[in-house]
């Protein structure tokens, strides 16, 4: 059923430590379950998109993007025929490893560390590290290479490839319906020269991006730019609309009013640890003794889901009511 580019899951490169192979599943298929059963994946239900602790039912989360970027690299990957279930291990994993309040929470991170702080080499470290007390999932490279490589490199799979794409094609399009349930934006707002190409809605948009890189099909060799792409004229009009976001949504005062305090929040945090570096739980204090103090640190916080963070922060500044007992 696979074409002859895919990867199939009987040639993985293997895992880092060998197992017994599964009567009923496929390497990749025990990947995709592992993921989807992890502490990790449970709690990107509450961890900032795009709108910080938004008052509505419907806004995305975390979590939400992550089944929305599995859909469309599902649709991918079947209409080219590439190996479903890779596509959809790499794509429930690509940001397990995201802090709290979004893109704000990681680039203070950044700021804060020593070594730097990135979300996809975050979500590497979750499944080879952090998850199952400190055990990791013991992935297969192919998910833990396109895990790694979904936002700045090419994975060595065109599977892993694929969810780059769907990563893209879901934030641009769900940002564009959460901002418009917000009143940031109306539909008329985006530029013509993004519509006449694109579509007039979230439906249109979506089918446009996602037929454009199927009707364009597998090039190349996989692990190179260019392996999959878009036509020009829609890779034209998807920059144009990412820059309108980004001038319209994401530098937006009315969307990002409360990040410099999420932020703040963050650095208080990392501060008090740092000082304090007994009070983390038992299994950091033991990746601190491994992996030096910062880096324990950056995983304590960068695990926390937006609510954790804010009750942490208050039980550690916030002077408690007096009561008599």
């Amino acid at each position: 059923m696979l074409c002859e580019k895919a990867c199939f899951a009987d040639e993985t490169k293997g895992r880092e430590r060998p197992e017994d192979k599964c009567p009923l599943r496929t390497d990749f298929q025990r990947d995709r379950d592992r993921i989807l059963h992890c502490n990790s994946f449970r709690r990107l239900k509450h961890k900032t998109q795009v709108f910080l602790s938004p008052a509505g039912d419907h806004y995305r989360t975390r979590l939400t993007h992550t089944l929305e970027v599995a859909q469309i690299a599902r649709t991918i990957a079947r209409a080219l025929r590439l190996n479903e279930d890779l596509t959809e291990a790499i794509s429930l994993g690509h940001d397990l490893g995201h802090t709290p309040f979004g893109h704000a929470g990681e680039r203070m991170l950044n700021e804060l560390s020593p070594h730097g702080f990135h979300h996809y080499e975050q979500s590497l470290r979750v499944v080879d590290i952090l998850e199952k007390d400190g055990a990791g999932l013991n992935l297969t490279h192919e998910v833990r290479d396109g895990i790694l490589k979904h936002t700045n490199c090419v994975a060595n799979t065109y599977e892993g490839y694929a969810v780059r794409f769907a990563d893209v094609i879901a934030y641009i399009n769900h940002d564009i319906d959460d901002s418009i349930r917000a009143g940031i934006l109306n539909e008329e707002d985006i530029p013509s020269s993004v519509t006449s190409v694109l579509g007039h809605n979230k439906s249109a948009r979506l089918t446009t991006l996602v037929s454009s890189l199927i009707d364009c099909g597998l090039n190349d060799e996989p692990g190179r730019e260019g392996s999959l792409r878009m036509t020009d004229e829609v890779a034209k009009a998807y920059e144009t609309l990412h820059r309108f976001m980004f001038d319209s949504v994401y530098t937006n005062p009315a969307c990002k009013s409360e990040e410099r305090k999420a932020q703040d929040m963050i650095a208080f945090l990392y501060k008090y640890y740092t000082d304090h570096i007994e009070r983390l739980p038992a299994m950091y204090m033991n990746l601190a003794y491994h992996y030096g103090i910062d880096m324990a640190i950056c995983d304590y916080i960068s695990g926390m889901t937006d609510v954790y963070a804010v009750e942490t922060f208050k039980e550690l500044f916030i002077p408690a009511q007096w009561m008599v007992k």
